[in-house]
């Protein structure tokens, strides 16, 4: 064989490269390896009220949420989520869905009033004003997905109801506004059902001790 300049130049970039890896014939593999993460679960043609497309998991092992809510006597909610097979992602979080990952959106009557990343949230009274409210917890991947089994969102719903009572008219001095706030809420514990069921909260109870936030 016949050592040509051209054919040592080829040579030498091949080696400069990492071989034969460098000339072609592994260079599609090697590119590939960092993309080579297969993607979770099936997109569907369902979304949420912002547009948001449902990611279709397994039922076998998917994420689940239960939501409790109870009142604050200094005034609002606070609010718990217990959740299985689902962690929360921090802040700063890659926009990539993972199975198991990801954030809660929280929504007064179907209007979202806060994105959690923690299973304890703080509702503001003046959010839920008198009356009877739904509110519900849902889980999102971190590409803002909705985490989806049998093409219903995984979610869990509380009825809550709110309502304010007079001032005593005899009393010599008036009570605060928020220590003559009564509210109620009704239903049953939290309980890990299944998925897209309704899940209530009784305002008498006490929190589930095994619930904790994985």
């Amino acid at each position: 064989m016949r050592w040509t300049p051209v054919l040592l130049t080829a040579l030498v970039v091949c080696a400069l490269l990492g071989g034969a890896a460098g000339c072609g014939a592994d260079d599609a593999h090697e590119r590939g390896t960092a993309i080579s993460a297969s993607p979770v679960g099936t997109l569907l043609d369902e979304t949420d009220e912002e547009g948001r497309l449902y990611r279709e998991v397994d039922g076998k092992g998917a994420p689940e949420v239960a939501i409790e809510i109870q009142p604050d006597p200094a005034g609002g909610w606070d609010v718990r989520l217990t959740v299985r097979a689902f962690r929360f992602s921090p802040a700063g979080t890659p926009t990539v869905p993972v199975a198991g990952r990801g954030i809660a959106h929280l929504y007064v009557d179907g209007r979202t009033v806060a994105r959690l990343r923690t299973a304890e949230h703080h509702l503001a009274g003046h959010l839920v004003p008198r009356g009877t409210h739904h509110v519900t917890a849902r889980l999102y991947a971190d590409d803002g997905t909705v985490w989806a089994v049998h093409g219903k969102p995984v979610e869990s719903t509380a009825d809550i109801t709110a309502s304010e009572s007079a001032p005593a008219p005899a009393a010599p001095r008036a009570a605060p506004a928020e220590a003559r706030r009564a509210v109620t809420a009704r239903g049953r514990p939290p309980e890990m059902s299944g998925h897209g069921t309704e899940t209530r909260t009784d305002g008498g109870g006490s929190p589930d001790p095994g619930g904790k936030a994985s």
